[in-house]
């Protein structure tokens, strides 16, 4: 386990507080979750613009086929 220490705004840390007090969770152990789900939502931030650049490479190369194959039915 590391340590870190954080500057935390004032305003975030007094919600943080209230509701750690509600739940009765540690910080430490509610910070790690809220780190370790904004890291799934960056991911899949990061997937999602992987594959979006990746299909639109593809898409041109796709819509030249589809013409090729158009023509060839026009053809015959």
């Amino acid at each position: 386990m590391k340590i870190v220490s954080l500057k935390i705004d004032d305003s975030i840390f007094g919600e943080t507080e209230k509701i750690l007090s509600e739940i009765k969770k540690p910080r430490n152990r509610y910070i790690n979750d809220a780190i370790e789900y904004y890291n799934r939502i960056q991911k899949r931030a990061l997937i999602e613009k992987k594959l979006k650049k990746e299909s639109d490479l593809v898409k041109a190369d796709s819509m030249e086929v589809l013409k090729d194959f158009e023509e060839i039915d026009y053809v015959g």
